[in-house]
């Protein structure tokens, strides 16, 4: 019978075995903050890419994309192995949420300063983590206190997430030109993913050095949820696209093209991403996680990506874009490139296991979205040729539903 109080319980640890273990509400609440995030990463990155700006506008959204989904590997991680949900574990998610936000209001003028060149103004961001990280430093603290058999692995998460906050910190209070904020973001990012790595695998045998106790089908969930979220981006960027143009010109052949552009690619990434069986490999290969986890950032950064590129294709139909045709379906068509190179590399991360058909449906894609491209350049509309665009995915899918499931049917047997 579940728990129908919230008082304070020891984090001792959960089970990594538990059976039928799922995404929690509060898990499902603390995400939604991350729509804010990834709607105003999409917009600002789609505003500077339609003024011409491309440098300033990748590189911010790239930033952007690795700052806001770090932030949530490091709660979904912790929360898998660890989850209370008592009082005090459900204000210090708050906390987080808080921290979130303030991030999202700080985006807008990272871009901006990006842009201009001159200093990087980051604080409003970094003042977004100091929050994050004290609530974080306080569950990794509250960790090692109430169980021993993960003592030391925790304190190693404290002792990174302390020294890598000064150096955010530092770079974000030093006027440091974009050149030398960009080495030194690079460098910290490093020092970020490099700490649990550290702290997960290279454990001295002792007391308190156990790897900590997550649940390798609750994180499959976990990480499938945030693609839905992210690929949220791609319906608001298609419904920010249209409704200026719809407001004042009405329902016309282009944009009526561009919503089923939009909502076709969506479903197609969806349905792409979800044919890899994460929590059925995660769960036999654990040590196969970092990997997986890391390499999913990509994964999170082009669904966002093909939001934005939404978003510029809108500006294209309403005249406010400095992009021609050509640019407008880059745009949508290399962050769906990143995606699918990214999410077949992703199952090989995995697997270990590569077929000759992986490699034909990548060169397909590839050719397909060249096609597209070359349309554009050949002087088919651009909403046209954003319906080539939105045939990418599709490949992937009918090789799958044709002969892949086969082969990832071979490899679970051969996991099992």
């Amino acid at each position: 019978m579940p728990t129908l109080h919230h008082r304070n319980r020891p984090m001792t640890g959960r089970d990594p075995h538990e059976p039928a273990r799922t995404a929690t509400p509060l898990e499902l609440l603390f995400d939604l903050t991350f729509v804010v995030a990834f709607g105003v990463a999409g917009e600002q990155g789609a505003h500077l890419l339609s003024e011409g700006h491309a440098m300033s506008g990748i590189v911010g959204f790239s930033f952007s994309m690795f700052a806001i989904c770090w932030a949530w590997i490091n709660f979904t991680w912790f929360a898998s192995a660890f989850d209370t949900d008592d009082w005090f574990y459900r204000v210090t998610t708050m906390v987080q949420m808080i921290g979130v936000v303030i991030l999202a209001l700080g985006l807008p003028e990272m871009f901006r300063s990006l842009d201009e060149g001159a200093r990087v103004h980051n604080e409003v961001m970094v003042a977004g983590y100091i929050v994050m990280r004290l609530a974080m430093l306080v569950q990794w603290l509250r960790a090692a206190r109430q169980a021993p058999e993960y003592r030391a692995t925790c304190m190693s998460y404290v002792r990174t997430l302390v020294i890598t906050q000064v150096g955010w910190v530092i770079l974000a209070v030093a006027p440091v030109t974009v050149p030398v904020f960009l080495v030194g973001g690079v460098l910290l990012g490093l020092a970020e993913m490099a700490g649990p790595y550290v702290a997960e695998r290279f454990r001295t045998t002792g007391p308190g050095r156990s790897s900590t106790p997550w649940h390798a089908h609750h994180m499959a969930e976990r990480y499938g949820l945030l693609a839905i979220i992210t690929l949220g981006e791609g319906v608001i960027g298609t419904v920010a696209s249209l409704s200026a143009v719809v407001e004042h010109s009405g329902w016309t052949l282009d944009a009526a093209l561009v919503a089923l552009a939009g909502t076709g690619l969506t479903f197609g990434l969806w349905w792409t991403y979800y044919q890899t069986p994460d929590a059925e490999l995660l769960h036999r290969y654990r040590e196969r996680s970092f990997g997986w986890g890391y390499g999913n950032i990509v994964v999170f950064a082009a669904l966002a990506g093909v939001g934005a590129g939404l978003h510029v294709a809108g500006y294209y139909l309403e005249g406010h874009s400095h992009l021609g045709a050509v640019a407008t379906v880059l745009a949508v068509a290399v962050p769906v490139l990143v995606f699918v190179v990214a999410d077949h590399t992703q199952f090989w991360v995995l697997s270990r296991s590569f077929s000759p058909l992986h490699l034909f449906l990548v060169l397909s894609t590839v050719a397909l979205l060249g096609v597209a491209v070359a349309a554009a350049a050949a002087g088919v509309a651009m909403a046209w040729a954003l319906l080539l665009v939105m045939l990418a995915p599709a490949i992937s899918v009918v090789g799958y539903e044709l002969r892949g499931h086969r082969h990832v049917a071979r490899v679970l047997a051969d996991a099992a």
